[in-house]
């Protein structure tokens, strides 16, 4: 102070809008080239370094790509910051591996077919250099080990390495086989025939074969758990607890709790079947452990509703802690209003102060501290609303779109159709309202008009963001196309970078 003169810190505004640019594609379709339907992708998960991203797709198999720019630049972070090079430098990927997680099975019990395809991929605690995952389909959950092991050869043998079929390859010093092409136990390959003789006077020195370690090293996936049998109907979410030892899984009318290591039993946590099923009302949709409080989770339902629920309250947790829904508007009812309302996914912040939830046309974010509304609802395709008729015939209505929100908390993403997704920032007074598109130009067809935000609720701002309201073009001014949509997309843990899936291609965008 001086002279009763106060510095006041001048008020900090909102962050100026991201500007995405192409980064890379995997799997990028040609022109006119036809998709396998087993090539579709239907799970994306980064972990939670951000080093590793795992893909999973309808025919069950599991790819991992692995970051490559920071390793080029040191290892350590004492390296990394001693390494000048340029900020815009963008996050880029490679191919790892990839393994067959899941086949197609039959329920003989219940004649029913049970698809390969992977609804959903959670990564786990690495330990030893190893990467852990847990992946599932319709019923079954399984625990993937990957790790590099060092490939073993065999040498020293009585056989000739150039003639030897076999599992492996075969390794030899010079003096590690006989003059003649002998076989194993003494035997020697006639030429003229696949009989085999012994020479006369048979072998004077019989050679045991050696195992050899050598510096070569290969990626090896072994399934370490599989969890099975405990869920009736088909299984929608998977979740790691911040404990590190157990997870959840969920299907329509149950939620269980797994420990990693116990794969015969599981404890079932919620279970809203009724006794008659006619009274049923709503099924769970999505459920999520909290990212710090192990004891804590929240589940969505088909009626738009999301339950926090405690799990030192009772060993079934049939009531909840608290209950997050949006009151709905007098006369805003329609034949449409409760397929709408169902929420598709649910998403904890990194914080866990905040819960994103999707619906079929709006973003929600909610606030696990105030529960008498959402604190921001974001329109992600408002102009599909006059078209809902046509959805509901082509069955569109009931697409299952994933959300995702940044690091940071500032932003959350979702898809759309026609290859879009949509990024809305959620910062006090922010207007950015971003529309992307699956390709290489990613802005292309980028809306121009800024949404503006609504009315706020005391300090905390209630917005509600619009895209273009046309009802016969998407939000670009395009004619929208509902088999071309983006259901699934991660956000980086740490950094402005978003993977999403456009059918078999990956592609990924960085700001």
């Amino acid at each position: 102070m001086n002279g009763g003169d106060e510095v006041v810190a001048a008020p900090v505004g909102p962050p100026q809008p991201l500007e995405w640019k192409f980064s890379q594609v995997f799997g990028e379709r040609t022109a006119g080239e036809e998709v396998q339907e087993v090539d579709i992708i239907s799970a994306i998960e980064f972990d939670k370094t951000g080093d590793h991203l795992a893909t999973g797709d309808r025919g069950g198999r599991v790819v991992l790509f692995e970051r490559t720019d920071t390793k080029d630049h040191g290892s350590s972070r004492r390296d990394l910051e001693r390494t000048d090079y340029p900020i815009g430098r963008h996050p880029e990927f490679r191919y790892k591996t990839e393994f067959q997680s899941h086949e197609p099975e039959f329920d003989y019990l219940k004649s029913l077919e049970i698809e390969e395809k992977i609804n959903k991929i959670r990564w786990c605690q690495t330990a030893n250099g190893a990467l852990f995952l847990l992946s599932t389909n319709d019923k079954t959950i399984k625990f993937w080990k990957v790790q590099e092991k060092k490939i073993k050869k065999i040498s020293c043998m009585n056989l000739d390495p150039l003639k030897a079929v076999g599992n492996g390859s075969v390794a030899s010093s010079s003096n590690s086989v006989c003059s003649k092409s002998y076989l194993a136990n003494g035997g020697c390959p006639d030429k003229s025939s696949n009989d085999f003789s012994f020479p006369p006077g048979g072998i004077p020195s019989l050679r045991l074969p050696m195992v050899v370690t050598t510096h070569e090293t290969n990626l090896m996936a072994r399934c370490r758990r599989v969890y099975a049998h405990a869920h009736d109907y088909h299984i929608n979410s998977i979740s790691n607890n911040s404990d590190g030892e157990t997870f959840i899984s969920a299907d329509d009318l149950r939620i269980n709790l797994w420990n990693l290591e116990i794969s015969s039993q599981s404890f079932n946590i919620v279970d809203v079947k009724p006794a008659n099923m006619e009274d049923l009302t709503e099924v769970i949709t999505s459920a999520e452990f909290h990212p710090t409080h192990c004891n804590t989770l929240a589940y969505s339902s088909s009626k738009g509703s999301i339950r926090l629920i405690d799990l030192r309250q009772s060993a079934l947790c049939d009531s909840h802690a608290k209950l997050f829904e949006e009151q709905e508007a007098p006369g805003s009812r329609s034949f449409f209003t409760e397929i709408i309302a169902s929420i598709s996914d649910i998403k904890f912040g990194q914080d866990g102060r905040y819960i994103l939830s999707r619906d079929y046309m709006t973003l929600k974010l909610w606030d696990i501290n105030m529960d008498s509304g959402p604190v921001s609802t974001f329109q992600v395709h408002e102009y599909l609303r006059p078209k809902l008729c046509d959805l509901y015939e082509n069955d569109s209505i009931f697409d299952k779109f994933e959300c995702c929100l940044s690091g940071d908390g500032l932003r959350v993403a979702t898809g759309s159709y026609s290859n879009l997704f949509r990024v809305f920032g959620c910062a006090p007074g922010t207007t950015e309202a971003t529309t992307l598109e699956a390709s290489k130009n990613p802005m292309r067809r980028q809306v121009q008009t800024p949404s503006r935000p609504s009315r706020s609720l005391s300090s905390i701002t209630r917005v509600v963001r619009r895209g273009a309201e046309n009802p016969g073009v998407d939000a670009n001014g395009n004619s929208f196309d509902f088999t071309t949509k983006l259901l699934h997309l991660a956000w980086h843990p740490t950094e402005h970078s978003i993977a999403c899936a456009a059918a078999n291609s990956l592609y990924m965008y960085y700001a």
